[in-house]
């Protein structure tokens, strides 16, 4: 399906120096950010109470969120848990008040608004879970790196597979500099939408490549760069009509989703941008600069010496 056909070829390989320069900064103000500031993490990681309560009528969670914050919690999540009348309120870890403290002053000050208001659990995350998640979140990157990694090496070249794990790596380093700078809470939700953006860039990038390989067998006196941009242009409809409707999906849930699925949105909408933007000037780019050829595709096959061959001596 194609809503539209570019018949000329668009010349992006010309504009890949500037763009890859673009990218390199990106990438070391996000490194940058990460180390000096760090991300801003959640209770999951840091560890805190988490408490559920539940009220006899659905109730605001604005509200709710505002009576907690009453009490001096700066970064705290709440959300519906279940069902509109059960709420999940995450705290954050205060010196010198235990988790039974926190979760009894927070249920008083909920009170004193609907006094039906039950507490239905309360539990104490501690910073080794969080250590734990953390490192279990790091894992599942560098998992999901390595296999991705794998599996373009062999169903293209080593070298495609460098490109688009170096692609996404770029990607997702960019989405932590941004939760970074800006010091957006980083949750378990976020760590799931980043890990999206892995699988769903690399898409963008398979497609891609998989035209280069296609052109690289119908025309061979097309240089690297040209099959590059006609790769590129060829698959440009799609990349329109799959984006555009992703990234509206994703706007919805980001505007309208409401805070417990705001960041999760935002990081898959950094995310959307920056996929297409590397697949075509990073992922292509480094396919270019690494001298990718017609050859590490296309291998020549053997002539053949039988003699009731007709094609008897043939290179292909």
């Amino acid at each position: 399906m194609e809503f539209f056909r570019i018949k000329r070829d668009i010349p992006f390989m010309r504009y890949v120096l500037p763009f890859n320069i673009l990218s390199i900064v990106l990438f070391v103000l996000a490194v940058f950010f990460l180390v000096t500031r760090g991300l801003n993490l959640s209770v999951e990681f840091t560890g805190g109470t988490v408490m559920q309560v539940q009220y006899a009528q659905a109730p605001n969670l604005e509200g709710v969120r505002s009576r907690v914050a009453a009490l001096g919690y700066s970064d705290i999540q709440v959300q519906n848990i279940g069902t509109a009348r059960d709420v999940l309120i995450r705290l954050p870890v205060q010196q010198g008040v235990t988790s039974d403290q926190q979760s009894q002053q927070v249920l008083e000050a909920l009170r004193q608004g609907d006094g039906g208001v039950q507490l239905l659990r309360n539990e104490f995350v501690g910073p080794q879970v969080g250590d734990e998640l953390a490192t279990n979140g790091l894992l599942a990157l560098a998992f999901v790196a390595a296999g991705i990694a794998i599996y373009l090496a062999l169903r293209f070249e080593w070298k495609f597979g460098i490109a688009a794990i170096i692609a996404n790596l770029h990607d997702v380093v960019i989405i932590l500099g941004f939760f970074a700078f800006f010091q957006w809470e980083f949750s378990l939700a976020v760590l799931a939408g980043v890990l999206a953006v892995f699988g769903y860039s690399v898409n963008e990038v398979v497609v891609i490549f998989d035209r280069v390989r296609e052109m690289f067998r119908k025309h061979r006196k097309m240089t690297t760069r040209q099959v590059l941009d006609h790769a590129i242009t060829s698959t440009m409809s799609r990349t329109v009509i799959t984006h555009a409707s992703t990234e509206a999906m994703v706007l919805c849930m980001l505007f309208f989703g409401g805070p417990s699925l705001h960041y999760f949105a935002l990081a898959l909408t950094i995310g959307i941008v920056f996929g297409v933007y590397s697949s075509i000037f990073v992922g292509s780019g480094l396919v270019l600069w690494m001298g990718v050829t017609r050859e590490d595709l296309v291998k020549p096959q053997k002539a053949s010496h039988d003699p009731n061959d007709p094609n008897a001596g043939a290179v292909v």
